[in-house]
């Protein structure tokens, strides 16, 4: 079972507790948390066997967008991403901060920052990835993590860059302590471009806050550096 359908079956018997203790204080009757609860196991459901966990990462991005804090959480990830890739010669097709808007624009997981990466495609097609392409792209995996941590001290999100890096590197024959060992390099230079162009990330999550346009934030970008 999928780590969304968990979620979402953490959140009902969540809300059959919380109804049992407080419903006769207020008077509540049974069948309200009764049918939230068959609600969102159904969710869970057909998030499972037929959205491929989309419609759950919906639902609790929805959920967890109503704090104010999660929603920063998100931009600053992102234009960590979006920097580096930027700084590192990595083109910037688009973004989404939220699950509901990587679906609209038919993009897997929650969301984030598309590159275009058919040159890393190809080149681990024909088994010739660069050692500089490699680093490139693992830093630029790192940098959202990176960037988060910078401003809150730890990162919530990220787990999906992890996956998705710690992926390639093992079907390039890394061990599990070697895998380890490049994550923690290239978060390191991923941290140092950031520290050193940290006024122009700082204009970039304005900037991303705002909606801008890809073409917008690098015409900022361009000015300010």
């Amino acid at each position: 079972m999928s780590k969304t359908a968990l979620n979402l079956i953490a959140i009902s018997v969540f809300v059959m507790t919380l109804s049992s203790l407080l419903g006769p204080l207020f008077n509540l009757s049974p069948t309200v948390p009764a049918l939230a609860t068959f609600t969102i196991l159904g969710i869970a459901t057909l998030d499972a066997f037929s959205l491929q966990g989309k419609g759950g990462n919906i639902l609790l991005d929805w959920i967890a967008g109503f704090s104010p804090e999660h929603r920063e959480r998100i931009i600053h990830h992102e234009a960590g991403h979006f920097l580096v890739a930027y700084l590192l010669g990595i083109p910037v097709v688009g973004y989404t901060l939220s699950a509901w808007e990587a679906w609209r624009q038919k993009q897997p997981g929650q969301g984030g920052v598309s590159f275009d990466d058919e040159e890393l495609a190809s080149q681990l097609e024909k088994g010739t990835l660069s050692a500089q392409m490699l680093d490139r792209y693992c830093t630029v995996w790192m940098a959202g993590i990176t960037a988060e941590t910078l401003v809150y001290e730890n990162a919530e999100g990220g787990a999906d860059d992890q996956t998705k890096l710690a992926g390639v590197l093992k079907s390039l024959g890394f061990s599990a302590f070697a895998c380890d060992q490049k994550q923690r390099f290239c978060a390191l230079q991923a941290k140092t471009l950031l520290q050193e162009n940290w006024s122009v990330y700082q204009a970039l999550v304005d900037a991303m806050r705002q909606r801008a346009t890809v073409a917008e934030c690098i015409k900022m970008m361009n000015e300010k550096l």
